[in-house]
């Protein structure tokens, strides 16, 4: 075996090792002139790697989706770096680095700190080597890290790649790169673009093309399926004739790709910006039934599908203004109607409605998303979404107090107005509570106030003031509660009525900015 990598690397001597079915192809350096790159796009902590390397005396590019994005005018989300510098090479040049990965180890170079830091990825040139020049192991989602240890490159039984850290020139790992658009290198300093395989001129031409033989390409990582499909959604690019044929006969590969890796390639299809058009690809190719969790979208009666329709042109709306967009939003959007099904059953059998919503979630989290529910933040996330839908009917005593303070409220409430756009809530609730999260303390206090008096008449006697007192304060409080703007300066109701509200606020405010732990009651059905 040693033997053998040692005679395809070198290229000399005797070897058993086949020749690479990829055309390695010839190095073309496009000018600036020609790929029309502009500079400005280039985000300064990639350049600052790319340059440091270079000093240091290692060949250094932006490489991959960056170049391509770049290309097509787009301002790249993540810039990658390739370098012939190995990880340990480029971890002793900065001083925040660190060595990640095991089926491909890459450098993280880590700028700023808290929230606003940000990774450029570092990633060692790698030699093309085919499955006669690998070991092969049993290779599914139980494969040990045993099996793995001492093993740069590794490819299982169908001929996927389970490692692959052999290192090589710039011209083998362009070789090894899926499409020909993610094969180019750019070069911040002579502002050149090194191609081998043709890709420049396939983003011009608006094409997808593979490198190399598909059917074999795609047993490497059946993801690139995946792949092929975001970025024709993303890019709007044909997929090559030849590309495209083998997929259909090979989609059973992706079988055999761990779930977690699935998912997270799903996630990617539904934040590209262009998901509803992903989902059309999914289907085009016949590939929709490859995600169990999306039967829900391509499955759904007419309400359940403008729902998760609205959900998905927010989420892209979002991307195309480059604000955040959290998965845990719209999996809970695609979720929600079986969510819904299963708490009414379990209502109608008698169960109290908080432990009946919170058994529902259990149930279908177990029925569509398997063992990724128990997965943190997300899971998470998504329960404190649905958990908030039943306590926006609450708007008495200090419940909204409480609500509003929740760490996930906005996303809670971007679901409450969905679902008023669609009928399941009522509208006036939604704008309730966005007058309620955008006003100051007297405006929570007369919101609140207003909701009192509506549900509770005959106490606007308690003040004392008279008839005309009783009927002025409701009144006054009433243009708040529709969502009229008032102004600071105007007490929220006059008289004794809006007394009560505002020592209530007041006492939830400790010295120290603490507040008083508050209990809600069981939530009420929707």
């Amino acid at each position: 075996m040693i033997k053998t990598l040692i005679g395809r690397l070198l290229g000399g001597g005797k070897s058993e090792a086949k020749a690479p079915r990829i055309p390695l192809g010839e190095r073309v350096e496009v000018p600036e002139s020609e790929h029309g790159i502009d500079a400005a796009l280039l985000d300064e902590r990639a350049v600052r790697v790319v340059r440091t390397l270079q000093e240091a005396g290692f060949e250094a590019y932006i490489v991959g989706g960056a170049v391509r994005d770049l290309l097509v005018g787009l301002r790249p989300k993540d810039f990658d770096v390739a370098t012939n510098a190995t990880p340990e090479e480029v971890k002793g040049l900065f001083r925040r680095a660190f060595i990640i990965g095991r089926r491909f180890r890459i450098v993280h170079v880590i700028f700023g700190r808290g929230r606003d830091h940000e990774v450029v990825e570092v990633s060692t040139f790698r030699a093309y080597l085919d499955a006669s020049a690998a070991e092969q192991v049993e290779g599914n989602e139980k494969t040990s890290k045993g099996e793995l240890a001492g093993k740069s490159h590794v490819v299982d039984a169908s001929g996927r790649v389970l490692r692959d850290n052999v290192w090589g020139p710039q011209i083998e790992d362009a070789a090894r790169r899926d499409f020909t658009i993610n094969a180019l290198y750019y070069d911040p300093t002579t502002r050149i673009v090194v191609d081998y395989h043709g890709g420049v001129r396939d983003v011009k031409r608006r094409l997808l093309r593979i490198i190399g033989e598909p059917e074999l390409r795609y047993r490497e990582d059946p993801v690139r399926l995946i792949r092929v499909v975001r970025f024709a959604a993303k890019l709007g690019f044909e997929i090559e004739a030849r590309t495209r044929e083998p997929m259909p006969r090979v989609l059973e590969l992706l079988e055999n790709v761990p779930i977690s890796r699935m998912f997270d390639e799903m996630i990617k299809l539904l934040q590209t910006g262009h998901s509803l058009r992903s989902l059309e690809e999914l289907r085009k190719h016949g590939m929709h039934r490859v995600f169990p969790l999306l039967e829900v979208v391509f499955n759904a009666d007419e309400a359940r599908e403008r729902f998760i329709r609205l959900a998905l042109e927010d989420t892209d709306r979002r991307v195309e203004e480059g604000r955040a967009v959290a998965p845990s939003f719209m999996l809970a959007c695609m979720l929600w109607h079986d969510v819904q099904s299963r708490w009414t059953q379990l209502r109608e059998a008698g169960e109290a409605p908080l432990p009946a919503l919170q058994q529902a979630i259990d149930a279908v989290f177990d029925a569509r998303i398997g063992d990724i529910s128990g997965r943190g933040k997300l899971a998470g996330d998504m329960r404190e979404i649905w958990l908030m839908q039943p306590r926006f009917e609450r708007r008495s005593g200090n419940a909204p107090f409480a609500l509003v303070e929740q760490p996930r409220f906005r996303a809670g409430y971007d679901f409450l107005r969905l679902r008023a756009d669609v009928g399941q809530a009522e509208p006036e609730l939604a704008e309730w509570w966005e007058d309620f999260a955008l006003g100051t303390d007297e405006e929570r206090d007369a919101l609140v106030e207003a909701v009192r008096e509506a549900q509770h008449p005959s106490r606007r006697k308690r003040g004392g003031g008279g008839s005309a007192a009783r009927d002025k304060a409701p009144r006054e409080a009433a243009p708040a509660a529709a969502g009229v703007e008032s102004s600071p300066d105007t007490p929220a109701a006059e008289g004794d009525a809006a007394a009560p509200a505002r020592k209530r606020r007041r006492r939830r405010r400790k010295p120290g900015g603490g507040s008083d732990a508050v209990t809600p009651e069981p939530p009420p059905s929707l």
